[in-house]
């Protein structure tokens, strides 16, 4: 089917999904979880991602990295609802490539951050396929009751701040293609490690409960995902594209490229960087950043909400064209 005839991935969940699903848990499917009254005092917060070969991941990507990405992408939904994790469910459909030694490799990586961020597996499925290598976790947690932010809770006059730095996720993809870039070898090197190893903010989660009125990991794009919380919230964000944190990578490639406004465009649309974008009140901003910095993680204003609709990106005062938001699936 041609690109332009196909469902995109949000007109596929508005028009077919939404009506199915089920409320007020499934937060009208706006929100990457869905929360569900627990255990005294608690709220369950369920997240699901897939990660695909071709899409998501690279061929040749080993496969205890890959397992470790998946457990991640899914930990940052839940570090974006203020959540602890506690377990997750499987599911790995084989692409032929997969015999025992890639699978224990997948394991292995598996164990490893399981480890790492205090979670076990209580379950799921696993097939054959022809191809490609496909991929998902469900992944569960707690927050205390009521204090999850959704997507839909912020409000005009809000700041939008941002953890660690922006861009990183895409230029490490570059990097891990071996595209020239022209940035040394341990700069490709660091850009691809974040790219298959992306760090998830589950050491923010207690900031984001106490002082976030909407929040959302950026997966898709800085400029995306804030404006999926502003389309969710009824209002109108504007970014300020000079004011993304960057690595001391993205910021040697972005002052050289010819259009740094346009490259900071392209950074900030590119996805796959999964920190934490949060909707605060003005009169938050202090307390926010200085228990993000005290949780090791810095933070930075990156723009505001206001009455309105619709995400306006701008680099040094100036309106930036957009030719996409960020990353999209059909």
């Amino acid at each position: 089917m041609p690109d332009a005839e196909r469902p995109g991935e949000f007109e596929t969940i508005e028009r077919l999904f939404r009506p199915l699903a089920l409320e007020p848990y499934a937060r009208g499917l706006l929100d990457d979880a869905a929360v569900l009254p627990a255990r005294p005092g608690h709220d369950l917060i369920l997240t699901k991602d897939t990660v695909v070969e071709g899409v998501h991941f690279l061929g040749d990507d080993p496969l205890d990295l890959v397992a470790r990405k998946l457990l991640r992408v899914n930990l940052s939904d839940l570090a974006a609802k203020g959540a602890q994790p506690f377990g997750y469910l499987l599911s790995c459909a084989w692409s032929p490539r997969c015999g025992w030694s890639e699978r224990e490799a997948f394991a292995r990586g598996l164990a490893e951050d399981q480890r790492r961020f205090g979670v076990g597996l209580l379950g799921g499925d696993t097939v054959s396929t022809p191809g490609p290598l496909t991929l998902s976790a469900t992944l569960i947690g707690y927050a205390p009751e009521g204090s999850a932010p959704s997507r839909a809770g912020a409000r005009a006059g809000d700041l939008l701040v941002v953890s660690g730095t922006i861009g990183d996720g895409g230029l490490g993809l570059r990097a891990a293609r071996s595209e020239e870039m022209g940035l040394s070898r341990a700069e490709r090197d660091a850009l691809a490690h974040r790219y298959r190893l992306p760090q998830p903010r589950l050491e923010l989660a207690e900031a984001v409960r106490v002082f976030a009125h909407a929040s959302a990991d950026v997966s898709d794009g800085l400029v995306a995902d804030a404006g999926r919380i502003s389309a969710a919230s009824g209002l109108r964000a504007v970014i300020d594209l000079d004011a993304m944190p960057l690595s001391a990578q993205a910021r040697v490639w972005l002052y050289a490229q010819a259009d740094p406004a346009g490259a900071a465009a392209t950074l900030a649309t590119a996805g796959d960087d999964y920190e934490i974008l949060a909707a605060l009140a003005p009169a938050d901003l202090k307390p926010y950043c200085e228990a993000c910095k005290a949780a090791g993680v810095p933070a930075a204003l990156v723009g505001r909400l206001e009455a309105g609709e619709g995400v306006e990106a701008r680099w040094r005062d100036q309106s930036v064209s957009l030719s996409r938001r960020g990353w999209t699936h059909g």
